[in-house]
């Protein structure tokens, strides 16, 4: 291999470094944007989304009380196979004061058909596609589903998760609680 060869390719290799560095560089700037809101979490309490039979829900009236807020959608088998567990913990600690509430980042006649095929006791709402950025805001950095906060009774985020839940996370969160 003759010099000049070897001058180009260390060129060719740092131009392919220095343009890796700058896209992560980028990349990690894009991500840590500040949200729309300076506060996501009061703009959420804000917030009315429409039910699947078509009444409002309004965010606060779920202040006051813990709260398991839970982004899915019927075509994400892990929220599909969440939903039960999410509906015996609701029916489990309605009586000790807990809230689920589940906003479907979906179409709401997907949601109708899904939910007269699986209903669940807990309140469903529509956050439609922009419950990903609403999500994102909350801390859902992927974007991905289902993703669960859940929330002390002043409305103040205690939890986050990304992907499907566990009777051990529901557990420890409500322990966390008492």
């Amino acid at each position: 291999m003759t010099q000049g060869m070897r001058s180009r390719r260390a060129l060719v290799y740092a131009a392919v470094l220095g343009t890796a560095g700058l896209s992560g560089w980028a990349w990690r700037r894009w991500r840590e944007v500040a949200p729309d809101h300076p506060d996501p979490e009061a703009s959420l309490w804000q917030q009315q989304f429409v039910q699947p039979d078509g009444q409002m829900l309004a965010m606060a009236d779920f202040k006051g009380r813990p709260l398991v807020l839970n982004f899915w959608a019927t075509w994400c088998p892990p929220c599909v196979q969440e939903l039960p567990l999410l509906g015996r913990f609701y029916e489990q600690n309605v009586s000790k004061r807990w809230q689920v509430l589940g906003l479907a980042i979906d179409d709401q006649g997907a949601v109708s058909r899904f939910l007269a095929r699986s209903p669940v006791k807990f309140p469903i709402a529509m956050a439609g596609f922009p419950g990903v950025s609403m999500s994102r805001s909350l801390g859902n950095l992927t974007g991905g589903l289902p993703f669960t906060i859940v929330f002390d009774a002043s409305g103040r985020v205690l939890h986050r998760k990304m992907g499907a839940l566990t009777e051990d996370d529901l557990a420890g969160w409500q322990q966390g609680l008492r």
